[in-house]
């Protein structure tokens, strides 16, 4: 019997469809991604129902690609249009622009979407990849710092002084009378600089294994004129052997363990360089270690394929263990465990759906 009298000829049918729907959903991820870097989505936010002309005098760019991405939104539901004849006119509805202007805060999913132009950059060298091993090293991902500093901005700076911080009790109190801090994959630093210019009885060190990062970040220090603070390019796969003994009162990481060569060596450092009194506040992805725990993860697919496409694969570039997002509770946990950590409390907070965070001890 051939396979086309073996297979649910609904069951194709359906997942043509859903297939369909795949298209057009990354289709309108690029899209989004546009509408976001250029500021069409905040110029409509603003605007009564406008032509093509309109919109992009509002927004200060040229009309012809913004009447083909107008096409676009309104083919994918995003923009209405009008049903009148003539010059149509285009609408970001209310309920739209609450999750993809950046007056949405936290809800923007236009920062997000990103992430899919980004990661299609490095794709030939991923394929290469699945077939010869090794992974893309940190520097072939152009914007990467940037889109990951929207990204931190969304998640962390925003809640990070009300939601964040008092995590871990008394720290507040802690960070305004004068203590010691390390954060681990600093990135630019804004979260380090945020909480410098907050406290400045307390004294900030951030570490990145990008260089870019850190001269941006040493940029801004410079901008602040800030004293309290420095910014370091470091490779921490031996951490576990250079961190300094019990130097740091709070060590910090934030979407950042998963992505290291030697996560383990890096807890490994994080345990030493605390102090026996210390705090290790860590926000990870959210996520089980059993796929199939994963199915109904809200942002489950999206989550994998950030993993294949960049953090799996920056790990193996540099010889490293490629955990991945998707590392899960259970390795973070055994891993802490491991490295030294008696304390481990995993919190979520309602305004992140995508990250865990936890707030760890010694003993």
């Amino acid at each position: 019997m051939c396979l086309a009298h073996q297979i649910d000829a609904m069951k194709a049918e359906a997942f043509g469809e859903e297939l369909v729907g795949m298209l057009n959903g990354g289709a309108l991820a690029l899209m989004t991604s546009i509408g976001h870097r250029t500021g069409l989505f905040d110029a409509m936010e603003k605007l009564p129902p406008s032509t093509s002309s309109e919109i992009a005098e509002a927004s200060g760019l040229q009309e012809r690609y913004v009447r083909e991405w107008l096409g676009a939104m309104a083919a994918g539901g995003v923009v209405s249009v009008d049903s009148e004849p003539g010059n149509p006119r285009f609408t970001l509805p209310a309920e739209h622009a609450a999750c993809l202007t950046r007056s949405a805060g936290a809800d923007n999913f236009g920062v997000f979407a990103q992430y899919m132009v980004v990661l299609g950059g490095v794709e030939d060298r991923i394929v290469s990849c699945f077939h010869q091993g090794g992974g893309v090293p940190y520097a072939e991902f152009t914007r990467f710092h940037e889109v990951m500093a929207e990204d931190s901005g969304q998640s962390v700076l925003s809640s990070l002084f009300d939601k964040i911080l008092p995590l871990v009790p008394g720290l507040i109190g802690r960070l305004d009378s004068g203590i010691e801090v390390l954060d681990i994959g600093c990135g630019m630093g804004r979260a380090l600089i945020q909480m410098a210019r907050a406290f400045p009885n307390s004294r900030f060190t951030g570490y990145d294994l990008s260089p870019e990062a850190v001269n941006a970040a040493n940029r801004r220090v410079r901008e602040f004129g800030l004293t309290n603070i420095v910014f370091e390019s470091k490779d921490l796969t031996t951490f576990d052997a250079t961190a300094e003994p019990e130097r740091f009162d709070l060590v910090t990481a934030f979407d950042a363990i998963h992505d290291q060569a030697r996560p383990d060596r890096v807890l490994a450092g994080i345990a030493k360089t605390l102090k026996s009194d210390g705090d290790f506040l860590m926000q990870d992805i959210a996520g089980s270690s059993d796929v199939r725990q994963n199915l109904d993860h809200p942002i489950g697919a999206f989550l994998y394929t950030i993993s294949t496409m960049h953090c799996m694969t920056v790990s193996l570039a540099q010889g490293g263990m490629g955990l991945g997002t998707m590392w899960g509770r259970e390795t973070a946990t055994a891993m802490l465990q491991e490295a030294g950590f008696g304390q481990i409390e995993i919190q979520m907070l309602d305004h992140d759906i995508q990250n865990d965070y936890y707030v760890i001890r010694k003993a």
